[in-house]
Formats: C-alpha cells, structure tokens, sequence
C-alpha cells in the first residue's frame, strides 16, 4: 500500500465525520467511510471516462486506525491502471482530529470502476489500451 506519511493522489474529497455515522461501540461505521471513498475515488475516474462509471469491485481494504466524531476526513485518490473499459484507483482516507494540526491515515483500498453508457453496460475508454 502507500506511505504512511503523507497522503498520496488528489484530494478528491473532505467531510466531518458526524454522530449519525457510528457504530455501536461510538466509532465510525467502517461502512460509512468506505462509501465516502467510493464516492470521492470514483472523481479521477469519471474525469478518464469522460462520463458515467460504476463501481465493480474494491479490494485490498485496509482499516490503520478508527474514526471519531468530529474528526476531519480527507480523501486521496490517484489512478493506478487502465484498461479497455476499467480504472482501478488507489483511494485513502486521513483524519485531521478536531484541534489538531497533524493528519493520520486511516483507511485504503483499490477501487475498480468501469465506464458505461447510457445503456449501463460496459464502454471502452476514451484513450482505452489497443
């Protein structure tokens, strides 16, 4: 996976993460987290489609650290492979805890979308591989 450093990718995407979001136990939902991920990783991906893409598959999901209310979340994503109708990007997730000045990682994965049209099946990228 990625350095645990500093984030890697884009920024693609920040929110605070709320009550309503927890589990039983007053974390966040791992499940919350991954949907924020999903959404925010899918930006680069709908940016090399030039349009529509769904999510078939995420893989190698790595939770580092729990979640808290009121945490910052970032989320970085950043293309790792290109195929005829699919994009697989590496996305993480970093906290910034509420009055702190230093972020941690919290969560990766790989994220497979595929390019589809209106018709939702699959389409070839627009700069697809030969």
């Amino acid at each position: 996976m990625s350095s645990p450093d500093s984030p890697e990718g884009q920024l693609v995407g920040r929110v605070i993460a709320m009550p309503a979001d927890t589990n039983p136990e007053g974390d966040i939902f791992g499940g919350w987290l991954l949907a924020q991920m999903d959404v925010a990783g899918a930006t680069p991906a709908f940016a090399l489609a030039e349009g529509r893409c769904a999510t078939v598959a995420v893989d190698a999901m790595v939770f580092h650290q729990p979640v808290s209310v009121g945490d910052e979340v970032s989320i970085y994503a950043r293309v790792i492979h290109t195929g005829r109708t699919s994009i697989r990007v590496h996305v993480e997730a970093w906290k910034r805890p509420r009055a702190a000045e230093s972020v941690i990682r919290v969560t990766e994965g790989v994220f497979t979308y595929v390019a589809i049209g209106d018709d939702r099946k699959p389409r070839p990228l627009p700069t697809a591989p030969a």
